[in-house]
């Protein structure tokens, strides 16, 4: 099978169903379900393949008259994107929830989570793009396989152009991750076609692969300089506890320097909020946050998180050439951990016959 464009198709605005309003149906918020990080795709005919779109987890109920977007900690969405509500409610059934990604289109049609971080402004086109149904007009879908769960949102979707199927690809890996590259996009999703949806769960029947390095990280402290600041100090969870992982002074601009300043200010705590510092030295590549070193710097509550790109995890939890991309609202700074690609399995070396002296004087 050829892969279709990852692109948007502009499909023609369906209109909204004639009549009184659908009945309303007991609905409830579903924490999504996770993906595995991973360093090589998983491969067979029982696996798929999606975009990893760059943008906001966010999920879609119609419930009569009301028609709500949540994000993936639950947040009310609507409230941001209320042009995209009525868009919703005109594609999805009545009684359905719908997993997918809301993401902003630059210019040439390519998502910028940048965009859509500065919705407010960017004057972006916004698309959702849905890939999972969970339930449909009142029926629990959850405990069904993918490739049903799949097939009955193919049917019951009435796409427009801001509301769209997220396709899925059954190509091979390096195919699929080549499509990938060709675009310039964020990664790979794999999916196990006999799935079911694991509620909160991170089990591997969906597994992800970045094409470049990048994870959200939360901000702790900066050190002061232009424009506010000169670098912001970031970490992650390991646990309940805040460790240091690095100084990221690359990706920001005067006026996003300004505006991150100016809401990192109301946060300011004389704590140290990183249980790992000072560090005794600044190490190999000058990572290392020294005491003498933060003696000059700001501490904040740790209650921002953003996503960095990077070049590589250092053997000591820091990272190497990391630049700010975006801020990341929709993410719980609790959750936030050092992401690992869980290694491909080795595989066993078939045993090596017996040798038979006999044959070797032969």
């Amino acid at each position: 099978m050829v892969p279709q464009p990852w692109y948007p198709v502009n499909f023609s605005p369906m209109a909204k169903p004639k009549g009184t309003s659908a009945p309303a149906i007991q609905m409830s918020f579903l924490e999504p379900m996770e993906c595995l990080l991973v360093s090589k795709l998983p491969e067979g005919l029982e696996w798929a393949y999606e975009i990893k779109l760059d943008g906001y987890r966010a999920q879609a109920h119609c419930n009569g008259k009301a028609t709500k977007l949540f994000s993936r900690n639950g947040k009310d969405l609507g409230l941001r994107f209320p042009a995209l509500l009525s868009e919703l409610a005109a594609a999805i059934p009545n009684g359905s929830i719908m997993d997918g990604e809301l993401v902003a289109l630059d210019p040439s049609g390519k998502p910028s989570f940048s965009l859509i971080q500065n919705s407010a402004t960017s004057g972006a086109t916004f698309v959702f793009f849905a890939f999972d149904l969970l339930q449909h007009e009142g029926r629990d879908l959850t405990p069904t396989s993918l490739s049903e769960r799949r097939e009955v949102l193919r049917r019951a979707l009435r796409p427009s152009d801001s509301v769209q199927l997220s396709e899925s690809f059954q190509i091979p890996a390096e195919q699929m991750l080549s499509l990938v590259r060709g675009h310039g996009l964020e990664g790979v999703v794999a999916k196990r076609l006999s799935s079911t949806y694991e509620q909160g769960r991170r089990s591997g029947a969906w597994a992800k692969m970045r094409v470049e390095l990048s994870q959200e990280l939360v901000i702790g402290g900066y050190t002061p300089g232009t424009h506010g600041f000169d670098a912001v100090l970031v970490g992650f969870y390991r646990g309940d506890q805040l460790h240091f992982c690095a100084s990221v002074r690359a990706g920001f601009v005067p006026a996003s320097r300004r505006n991150l300043h100016a809401s990192l200010k109301p946060l300011e705590t004389a704590a140290c909020p990183f249980v790992n510092l000072p560090e005794s030295s600044a190490g190999r590549w000058s990572q290392g946050l020294t005491a003498a070193k933060m003696k000059n710097c700001i501490w904040l509550r740790p209650e921002v998180v953003a996503q960095f790109r990077f070049l590589e995890w250092t053997p000591n939890d820091h990272l190497r050439h990391a630049s700010f991309v975006a801020l990341r609202e929709d993410k719980s700074p609790s959750s936030v951990v050092k992401e690992t690609a869980k290694p491909e399995p080795k595989r066993k070396a078939p045993k090596q016959a017996a040798l038979d002296p006999k044959r070797l004087q032969a």
